[in-house]
């Protein structure tokens, strides 16, 4: 026998507490025998140093030996067709051995292999005048079973559960104790002897069951402690020859226990253990945890029966948890379809949400929410500021998981959040779309709560001989209160599962949308091509006519202008303006359609040198040519350079053209962000792309105007007016500027003067 800190071989500290190896203890408890064996010779590479007693063989006895050296042939049978099968499906077998003194030991024998790919064999004395009684076994599972299927909750499941369990091991305690998402406890349901303190409704700290003793619970679904104050038996040699390593434990039902748990029970009075565990989806949901105040063995097969009762509840747990507040549950499924059904008929999502307030707030009971949409904060209800949900949205993205985020104690991870404890102590985030900037928030203020622990669940502080600081485990489970603060009321879990309901239907909405949108633009398109291709044919088809009439009106006034009257003169110049008006018109329209055809040939331009031959053009066409054009800086721009000098061309004369003040000017530059003199707060004021500007002092446009200038042959004067002209320069301007993957918009003040803007290249383009 060894002392049991020789468990873990450093004593448990402050700082290595969490990382006890529990797994790999190098003992088991006293009441049976542990083997470690090759698979291949069956030879003995390990025992447990309690041998002697229960076997009547020393260890040394034992070591290199072959099971087939201590097992008589019915025993050997049986190892070698469990090898073969599912070790499950076949433990415990039922093995003799004779000992020293030539007597009949007869035990269980558990066989199973270890993560570490070690076959282990573990013996359990057993009592052949109990045989085992399959008809009592099915007679009990029948019974609990029907019981089971008649309630109708949670509770009373739990409850029922942990009567019967007491019924089977006449223990003096058994609770079913249910983990929460922070991995603290409330015991839920429990069944006692009369004289005992109960522990019902009482919290458990995290702390209590560490993360690796949960992983175990998972692995190993029943474990007993027959005798808490047990002096655990070692394993000789250490290491395992085949590995050179401690064998990993994880599935052994002697394992040794954490010294620290055992410390902890001992302060609960508890002279024996047994944990049975509930999974849901494959996690540790909760214990059946049963306790007696002296030591007490439990046979193989009632510890079976026992876990096997705590399989069909894990079964149930998913069934029941789904009744309960089933009202509460149908209410939010109706609110999130409803929810949907309006955000998807809506053209507008942040608008749609916008209108249904009272319903986004419903779907998780929350106070008060908000919608970011890139650059756009929309707040519903009682919310933290604007600046401040901002940050906080900074601070989350990195922890989103599968898109979503929650808490209901902020303060506590994002210590800004102090600040408005009184709006968002709980917190939901669900992010929409993962390029963007698009997510929904709910909040819940602080409530202050008391809970119920069972002792103080702070670990205290103690220095043993060694002068080591040590966790020590409370020794009062007295109901102690705790004022709890800085939490809001627990997000439950059909909130949070609808709220991943409703973010993948809005991805859902989002993508038909998208597809949908795409389907219109494809057939935009195509219309907009044959439109192209109609223009240009039909432009190019109608020259010819219009040409043989301007030609036939000029043959007319000089063949017989002294034979027609003056008003017949007049009649035949107007029609021959009227065609080199249309001329124009249609020489227009050709340019206009042949600029969606036109190959963009990129390269960088000098500005100031582009803007110096522009003006140079101009003033051969305008021999009165007064104006100041001012470029303040050296300019570079991207783009095609007949198609860019064609740009300046058209804005630079409108700004000649429709200008009548004596001092007549004109500036051309670039910008990185919204200039002082902007009052529009364009989109592109907003990204990294370069802005280019054309700005006067000329006649302006009145704002009623705005929305038209662009439109092909919409002049806002009379064709005699201001020079005349088409009306399709700022179109071509735009087209141009569309080619390059740009945008243009105007500014204008009524009799002060115009500015246009434009990009030539698209957001994320360098």
């Amino acid at each position: 026998m060894i002392p049991l800190n020789y468990i873990f071989e450093q004593p448990v500290t402050l700082t290595n507490c969490d990382l006890e190896p529990i797994h790999i203890p190098n003992a088991i408890q006293p009441h049976g025998v542990l083997l470690v064996f090759d698979e291949e010779s069956w030879q003995i590479l390990q025992v447990s140093d309690n041998t002697e007693s229960l076997l009547g063989y020393s260890p040394d006895d034992l070591l290199n030996k072959s099971l087939t050296d201590l097992f008589d042939a019915e025993s050997q049978k049986a190892i070698a067709q469990c090898l073969v099968e599912d070790f499950e499906a076949v433990n415990p077998l039922n093995l003799n051995l004779v000992n020293p003194s030539n007597e009949t030991i007869f035990f269980h024998g558990i066989v199973h292999r270890s993560p570490n790919n070690l076959l282990i064999l573990e013996l359990e004395i057993y009592n052949v005048d109990t045989p085992y009684d399959f008809f009592q076994f099915y007679q009990l599972t029948r019974h609990i079973l029907t019981k089971i299927q008649s309630t109708s909750d949670l509770r009373s499941l739990c409850q029922l559960i942990a009567e019967e369990i007491r019924k089977i091991i006449e223990f003096d305690r058994v609770m079913v104790y249910r983990l929460d998402r922070e991995g603290s406890g409330e015991v839920i349901a429990e069944n006692k002897r009369s004289d005992l303190t109960s522990y019902l409704g009482l919290r458990f700290p995290d702390s209590d069951i560490p993360k690796s003793s949960k992983e175990l619970y998972r692995l190993n679904k029943i474990r007993l402690i027959p005798n808490i104050n047990y002096h655990p038996a070692a394993l000789i040699p250490a290491n395992c020859p085949l590995t050179n390593a401690s064998p990993d434990l994880s599935f052994s039902v002697l394992r040794s226990v954490s010294p620290c748990h055992i410390e902890y029970l001992q302060n609960m009075k508890v002279g024996a253990s047994m944990s049975i565990s509930l999974l849901k989806n494959n996690q540790l949901w909760g214990l059946i945890a049963c306790h007696h105040n002296t030591p007490k063995y439990l046979p193989y097969q009632t510890r079976t029966l026992c876990e096997f009762i705590g399989q069909i509840m894990s079964l149930e747990l998913s069934n029941k948890e789904e009744n309960e507040n089933l009202d509460d549950k149908i209410r939010l499924k109706n609110l999130q379809s409803d929810f949907v059904e309006s955000i998807y008929q809506a053209e507008d999502f942040v608008e749609a949400v916008g209108r249904d307030r009272d319903r986004l707030l419903s779907l998780v009971n929350a106070t008060g929410a908000a919608i970011i949409s890139n650059d756009l904060v929309r707040l519903f209800g009682k919310t933290p500021s604007e600046n401040q949900i901002n940050q906080l949205i900074d601070w989350v993205v990195p922890l989103l998981q599968n898109n979503l985020y929650y808490t209901d104690s902020l303060p506590q991870v994002y210590p800004p959040a102090v600040e408005f404890k009184d709006l968002a102590c709980g917190l939901i985030v669900a992010s929409t779309t993962k390029m963007q900037r698009n997510f929904i928030l709910w909040f819940r203020p602080e409530v202050i709560q008391t809970v119920d622990w069972g002792g103080n669940p702070d670990k205290h502080e103690t220095i043993d001989e060694d002068g080591n600081h040590r966790m020590s485990p409370r020794k009062s489970f007295e109901k102690w209160q705790e004022i709890v603060q800085l939490k809001s009321l627990p997000w439950q879990a059909n909130e949070i599962d609808g709220i991943v309901e409703l973010r993948s239907s809005i991805v859902g909405i989002i993508l038909k949308k998208a597809d949908e949108l795409a389907s219109i633009n494809e057939d935009l398109q195509r219309s907009n091509n044959e439109l192209d291709a109609f223009a240009y044919i039909a432009s190019h088809d109608l020259k010819e006519p219009l040409r043989g009439i301007h030609n036939y009106a000029s043959f007319l006034l000089t063949d017989y202008q002294d034979k027609l009257e003056e008003d017949g003169v007049n009649k035949l110049n107007t029609l021959m303006e009227l065609t080199k008006r249309m001329e124009h018109l249609i020489n227009a329209l050709l340019h206009f359609s042949r600029l969606s055809r036109a190959d963009i040939n990129r390269n960088n331009i000098d500005l100031n040198n582009l803007v110096t031959n522009v003006i140079d053009l101009i003033k051969i066409n305008q021999s009165d040519f007064q104006i100041s054009i001012e470029i303040p800086k050296s300019l570079q721009i991207k783009g095609d350079r007949v198609l860019t000098e064609e740009i300046f061309v058209n804005l630079i004369s409108n700004a000649i053209k429709y200008n009548d003040v004596p001092n007549k000017w004109v500036e051309i530059g670039c910008i990185m962000e919204k200039p002082d003199w902007a009052s529009l707060d364009h989109p592109c004021f907003h990204q990294t792309v370069p802005i280019f500007y054309v700005k006067d002092n000329g006649i302006g446009i009145k704002e009623k105007h705005l929305d038209t200038i662009f439109r092909i042959f919409k002049r806002l004067h009379a064709p005699s007016k201001y020079g005349g002209g088409t009306g399709a320069g700022l179109t071509i301007v735009k087209k141009i500027v569309e080619r390059h993957g740009g945008q243009i918009w105007v500014e204008s003040k009524y009799k002060e003067g115009t500015t246009f803007y434009f990009t030539m290249t698209a957001p994320n383009e360098k």
